[in-house]
Order: C-alpha cells, then structure tokens, then sequence
C-alpha cells in the first residue's frame, strides 16, 4: 500500500518535472513564440484530478522555480501559476464534468488570463509592448489540452494514483 502511493506520487512530480523541462527546451525561435505552457498545463490537469494534493502551494513553488530558471522578475509566474490554479481547485467538480471541449475552452480562457497578467506586470515594470505573437502558446495550449488530458489521465489510472 505505501509503495503504490509513493509510487503515484513519483508519477505526479515526474511529469511535472517533465513540463519543466519541456517549457525550458531550447526550440527554433519561430516555434518558440507559439510553445505551449507545458508546466502550466500539466499543473491544471493534476489540479483537477487531486486538488487536495496538488493545489496552490504545488503552483507557487513550481512557478518560483521556473521564474529563477528562466532568469525572470521572481513571483511573476508564481503568483499568475497560483492565480490559474486557484480557479481550478475552486470549480474542479465543475470542470471535471465537462466534455474535454469544453474543458479546452476553459483552459483557453484561463491560458489567456495567464498571457495578459504576465504582460501586465511586464508592462508594469518594463513598459513592454504587446504584441499579437504573445498569445500564441495560447493557442497551442488549448489545442494540445486533449492530448495532456488523455495522457495523464491514462497514467494516472494505470500508476492508481490517487
């Protein structure tokens, strides 16, 4: 019993870490500007399926450690990964019923929430211009949504993690 719980949660940090280092990837530039936020997005599906587990605390050091690994403002990503994340522990039971389109609209709304805070406090402390380019990733990351879905559902359900 103790091994299949450990084992699960070796599952959870594993991918996690997994969407740490795909965020962190180098990739060509033009494929930089519409990657998806592969942490952000495998963080929202744990969220959903075990929010007394992987919750806002999960979503504020994970995004503290990629704020220091990007080598940005520290707090940007950990406040907008908390922001996102809290909206997903307070309506999972919701958002667990729904069809995986309409979990793709919803996670599309929340990466588009996730883009305007990051540039805000950009702009904040930067004076950045936007630009279009910006909400690429969320674009791809609604259309990549059904995939991370299936796939971390498949381990979730194969590990028994729970």
């Amino acid at each position: 019993m103790m091994l299949q719980n450990t084992r699960g949660g070796l599952v959870v940090w594993f991918s996690m870490l997994l969407g740490l280092l795909f965020q962190l990837m180098p990739v060509p530039e033009v494929v930089d500007a519409s990657r998806p936020d592969w942490l952000l997005l495998i963080m929202i599906y744990w969220a959903m399926a075990l929010p007394h587990r992987y919750n806002i605390l999960t979503a504020w050091v994970l995004g503290t450690v990629l704020d220091v690994l990007l080598g940005g403002y520290l707090g940007i990503r950990s406040l907008t990964f908390s922001l996102v994340i809290y909206v997903i522990v307070l309506n999972y039971q919701k958002l667990r019923n729904f069809s995986i389109w309409q979990q793709a609209l919803i996670i599309a709304f929340l990466l588009l929430l996730y883009h305007l805070l990051i540039y805000w406090m950009q702009f904040v402390i930067f004076r950045s211009e936007f630009q279009v380019q910006q909400l690429l990733p969320v674009l791809s990351g609604t259309v990549i949504w059904p995939w991370i879905y299936w796939l971390l559902r498949r381990l979730r359900r194969r590990y028994k993690v729970k």
